[in-house]
């Protein structure tokens, strides 16, 4: 059957007639009615089910009630149209929520870098005279080094770390879809799968472990001796393929086996990532305990900075604890790569009484047990803790940032609403 168009179509008006599907009920509307403060008519059909238009009588109370206007200004302004200079609730909190993650990020992967890069030469450098226990030693160094070898010299490796993020994120998800090892806990959770689950994090650890340990021998070593011209981003990536295949690398032979470090590597991100979880769970707790009122779900400052308080505490927590087992673990993976790193004394010219602008690395451990013994003995307890003041200024910035991120955003949001 071959359907045809009347004659009498015009748009709007063919769409009023008197038809049994529609009704008498709806008017006839022709394309030139200009009326619209007293005629009230919708886009969709009022019959379909779900429609938010489904109602009776001919007002749209869902609309004109929330925005406390006449229907005949809703109409005209249209409905989906904000009043004149107040930014719709909705993209307000998307732009809040963007900058707040923006900024964690920008925090944890970029503004701390340079303090990850002082942390690690300290751990490293058993010559060093200093430990740099507290933050004020160690921004003075960090201002010398810069001073010396430019802004760049703290930046260094940045490319490399991300490159470990990736291959570890990958590497847990390819294994949680092989394997029966589950990448999420659930919220009713048994200690099977939880046993998976932190074994998944300790297999993760030990595939990304080569990958890790050429991003270290990255951050830590001096600018002075790098070589720029054959330096590039995918170093990392051939480094570690290198380190694993054993060819290709100018190593010492003190450089230790990748099964020396398996275990302390597992041991390592399975005890932080257990106790930045606790930690995060414990912050959440209390801070719902201590809310006198119900948490709004549309305020953004509600539902993202206490998560992101969390997970700044968590992993402050977790870095404090596992400190010791960091220095070590770095020890044995910067051994026999013979790397130069920054003299972490200072940095200035050789001379009288002068310290070296750079230094090698040397040690002969044999594995992790002899490395925790001899740093204990030679180095007392302070030795693990070579470097903790640039973990102090790192955790102190993340939170100064989200502080004055939560205060900001709190202003703009105060100063929209009250448009």
């Amino acid at each position: 059957m071959a359907f045809r168009r009347p004659d009498s179509f015009d748009g709007l008006g063919y769409r009023g007639r008197d038809d049994p599907i529609y009704g008498s009920g709806y008017p006839l509307r022709s394309a030139g009615q200009a009326d619209l403060q007293h005629q009230h008519w919708v886009t969709t059909p009022p019959d379909i089910p779900g429609s938010r238009n489904l109602h009776t009588g001919d007002r749209t109370p869902q609309w004109e009630e929330s925005l406390g206007e006449p229907a005949g200004a809703a109409a005209l302004g249209g409905w989906d149209a904000p009043p004149p200079g107040v930014p719709p609730v909705e993209q307000l909190n998307r732009f809040t929520g963007f900058g707040i993650g923006l900024v964690s990020l920008f925090t944890e992967n970029v503004l701390a870098h340079p303090c990850i890069v002082f942390r690690r030469q300290c751990q490293v450098n058993y010559h060093a005279r200093t430990y740099h226990l507290t933050p004020f030693s160690a921004v003075n160094v960090m201002y010398a080094i810069t001073k010396v070898q430019g802004v760049k010299a703290l930046w260094k490796g940045m490319g490399s770390t991300f490159i470990v993020h990736g291959i570890t994120l990958g590497a847990e998800s390819i294994i949680s879809e092989v394997t029966p090892l589950p990448r999420e806990l659930p919220h009713r959770w048994t200690w099977k799968q939880l046993a998976g689950h932190l074994l998944l994090k300790g297999l993760t650890a030990v595939v990304a472990l080569p990958f890790y340990c050429a991003s270290l021998v990255e951050t830590v070593q001096s600018d002075i001796v790098r070589d720029d011209s054959s330096s590039g981003l995918l170093d990392c990536i051939r480094e570690g393929l290198t380190r694993v295949l054993g060819v290709g690398a100018p190593h010492s032979r003190r450089l230790l086996p990748l099964s020396s470090l398996l275990l302390p590597a597992a041991l390592h991100a399975i005890l932080r990532y257990a106790i930045a979880s606790s930690i995060q769970r414990v912050v959440l707790w209390l801070h719902q305990m201590s809310r006198k009122q119900k948490t709004d779900p549309n305020n953004p400052l509600d539902t993202y900075f206490p998560e992101l308080v969390a997970v700044w505490a968590g992993s402050l927590v977790a870095d404090v604890l596992l400190f010791p087992l960091e220095t070590a673990f770095h020890r044995l993976g910067l051994q026999g790569t013979r790397t130069i790193i920054d003299a972490t004394d200072g940095a200035v010219a050789v001379g009288s009484g002068s310290s070296p602008l750079v230094l090698p690395v040397n040690t002969q451990y044999d594995r992790f047990s002899d490395c925790v013994h001899s740093i204990r003995r030679k180095e007392g307890v302070a030795g693990f803790y070579r470097g903790f003041g640039a973990l102090a200024v790192q955790y102190t910035l993340h939170g100064a940032l989200l502080a004055a991120t939560r205060t900001v955003l709190k202003l703009l949001l105060l100063e929209g609403r009250c448009r």
